[in-house]
């Protein structure tokens, strides 16, 4: 069975990734990509460090998330396109994704100090919640679920595209600010990300001892993008309410 007929809401678990992996003797394992998974947090984690510490002394951070932002776009483009070089493209995805993340959330850890760790262990709890309820199947992922998440999925970075073109016209939407509504909006996008996770778990599941060895790390690539994706929705919404209240 090919696994191009599958699909899920994460673009980068895409059926254009996964062919047909018979013809590997070694396949894809959920060891696999729990370690390569843990690598990536933790070079992740070193260069968020390690740029908190420079902006604490007065660096200024937009360029270094901009950059990383940039290159983890450039680089994912070239994993889509040579996914056969994942091997070393995805570690590259990974730097880059530190200097985004440690950009980011630099101001949110100087001017509140605790937020980035409170936002870490709400994001860590919960992929654990989702994984148990997938695997006990509370959550059954069926064609409609997948719908709904993969639609919603679209129209949330549909939004994010928009608002991000029009801040360089000087136009600062809404969804910026602090209003209840920016804040409604931050709570829908981390359920949506919470619920992606679980298309996720079940791909992976799906599909293991099948796709080729080397793909463990396209599905790595997968794994870290929602992640990243929960984390950021998370400390953006603790972040307006820590303004707002």
């Amino acid at each position: 069975m090919s696994l191009r007929n599958f699909k899920t809401s994460n673009p980068v678990f895409n059926g254009y990734f996964w062919g047909d992996g018979r013809s590997s003797s070694k396949t894809m394992s959920v060891a696999g990509i729990f370690f390569k998974s843990v690598f990536g947090i933790l070079i992740i984690a070193a260069i968020t460090g390690y740029l908190w510490k420079l902006n604490e002394d007065g660096m200024p951070m937009r360029w270094y998330t901009l950059g990383g932002m940039l290159g983890a776009i450039v680089v994912s483009v070239l994993i889509s396109i040579r996914q056969n070089w994942a091997h070393f493209l995805v570690p590259l995805y990974m730097v880059a994704k530190g200097f985004f993340l440690g950009g980011f959330s630099a101001y949110a850890h100087r001017n509140f100090p605790e937020l980035p760790y409170q936002a870490i262990g709400v994001t860590i709890v919960t992929f654990f919640v989702m994984l148990l309820l997938y695997q006990l199947r509370i959550i059954v992922v069926t064609k409609k679920l997948r719908s709904v998440i993969i639609t919603a999925t679209i129209s949330i970075m549909v939004v994010y595209i928009i608002s991000w073109i029009l801040s360089f016209f000087g136009i600062k939407p809404y969804l910026w600010g602090t209003s209840w509504f920016a804040i409604g909006f931050n709570i829908i996008a981390a359920i949506v990300a919470s619920f992606a996770l679980l298309l996720d778990f079940d791909y992976i599941e799906s599909y293991k001892n099948k796709a080729p060895k080397y793909k463990e790390w396209i599905a790595t690539w997968g794994l870290l993008a929602t992640l990243i994706w929960l984390y950021i929705e998370v400390l953006r919404l603790m972040q307006k309410l820590a303004i707002r209240f």
